[in-house]
């Protein structure tokens, strides 16, 4: 027993806490740059028609000169464009989709890739969702069909606005040089 008036350091098993305490408080941070940045950044896209917002959230996965439709994502199969959660699209009032009415309301985005027919664009209630398992037919509140355009390489997939106009637009997946074009329609209303 240390003499009456002496400070005790620390007993050995405080010692050992105090050790692992200060190790793990030391390589934590080292731990999380280790893990690193995703693979496939997130990306986001927002675009008025007449007085619709349309907006879209959605992984953005990289070609690494990998063969993409027909390998990576196989022909006549569901596939989510995009990459971890599924992609959103959210449409602030009711719009036309390739002509076939959609209502107001937030999906997720699925695809059908074909190699020699049209591609599927289905809009599922089920927004959100991981990429994977997709949701079922059973949660599709539309689907159209729409012919793919062969266009300049994409190394990240992108969706984007390449045209709009007064009440519509054209919405894009782009991905490598594959890209879907959906024709959207927001009618002007009072």
């Amino acid at each position: 027993m240390p003499p009456a008036g002496s400070l005790q350091l620390v007993c050995p098993m405080n010692r050992q806490l105090l050790v692992c305490s200060s190790l793990v408080f030391a390589l934590a941070p080292q731990l999380s740059v280790a893990q690193g940045y995703p693979f496939s950044q997130r990306g986001s896209v927002t675009q008025m028609i007449a007085f619709t917002r349309i907006s879209v959230e959605y992984g953005r996965p990289v070609a690494r000169g990998r063969a993409l439709f027909g390998a990576l994502v196989p022909w006549d199969s569901v596939w989510h464009p995009g990459a971890d959660s599924a992609t959103r699209i959210t449409f602030s009032r009711d719009v036309l989709i390739e002509g076939k009415s959609l209502r107001a309301g937030e999906y997720s985005l699925w695809l059908i890739p074909r190699e020699h027919a049209p591609w599927t664009v289905i809009f599922s209630r089920a927004a959100h969702t991981f990429h994977r398992p997709y949701p079922g037919a059973n949660l599709d509140v539309l689907r159209v069909d729409v012919t793919p355009e062969q266009v300049s390489h994409m190394e990240s997939f992108a969706i984007y606005f390449p045209s709009v106009l007064r009440d519509e637009a054209v919405l894009r997946l782009h991905w490598g040089t594959t890209a879907v074009p959906v024709g959207i329609k927001a009618p002007f209303r009072n």
